[in-house]
């Protein structure tokens, strides 16, 4: 199975040289991805220009998740007669978004494989101790035997995605067949994720400069959330 498309000078040096970098795929960074990323990272962008070019992003990336997932050969014949030496998936299958931002990846998702079984977690950060809280969890019944893809838009401290692998792990999904799909991830998240689960895959298509002192990712994008489904706070920075 191939790692990574992009060069290793493509991901930045504040991911050091340890256990799991070589478990982080980053798209390659196209002048058209930087194209795409000018428009959604734009603060005065219109809602249906942020959701239409997300949508673009979120499909490289799904393409990209899907490429890292076991496959054996396959032969076929082509309506010429002549045969075609292929490949087909060898692993069943299971999406799991992170509700409310990871939904935002689900149809995308789905027009791509439309028989995908989906799961669903919730997990907030609790008010009072700031650690991330399962709130709510629903699975195929058959999860422990599939690969997953875990949608997760946002990829900041590492604690959510950290709660909603814990999760998978107890419904008896193996850490190595867990594929992270984050739209953006901080070096601080990437780091937290490998350094209790240093198996899982982690896809991304934007490695941030940094987390500031509020853990908001820089240059980041803002609440993915809020500005794809159109409900920011009053008060919000966009």
């Amino acid at each position: 199975m191939s790692v990574i498309s992009t060069p290793a000078a493509a991901l930045p040096s504040a991911l050091p040289a340890e256990p799991g970098r070589d478990r982080v795929h980053l798209l390659p960074q196209t002048r058209q991805l930087r194209a795409l990323h000018t428009v959604v990272r734009d603060r005065d962008a219109r809602r249906e220009d942020f959701v239409r070019y997300a949508r673009r992003i979120i499909r490289l990336l799904l393409e990209h998740a899907l490429d890292q997932l076991p496959f054996e050969e396959h032969q076929v014949r082509t309506p010429v007669g002549e045969s075609y030496p292929g490949l087909r998936f060898t692993s069943k299958l299971c999406a799991v978004p992170v509700i409310r931002a990871g939904e935002s990846m689900e149809a995308e998702l789905r027009e791509l494989h439309p028989s995908i079984r989906i799961g669903k977690v919730l997990i907030q950060r609790d008010k009072q101790t700031k650690l991330p809280r399962l709130f709510y969890s629903h699975l195929p019944s058959d999860i422990a035997e599939r690969h997953v893809l875990l949608l997760e838009p946002m990829l900041a401290t590492g604690g959510s995605a950290n709660a909603a692998i814990g999760v998978l792990l107890q419904a008896g999904v193996l850490e190595e067949n867990i594929v992270l799909v984050d739209f953006l991830a901080a070096p601080e998240g990437i780091r937290a994720v490998h350094a209790i689960h240093p198996l899982v895959q982690i896809v991304t298509s934007s490695i941030e400069e940094r987390l500031n002192e509020h853990a908001f990712m820089i240059p980041g994008i803002g609440d993915f959330g809020d500005r794809y489904f159109g409900t920011p706070d009053a008060g919000a920075v966009r």
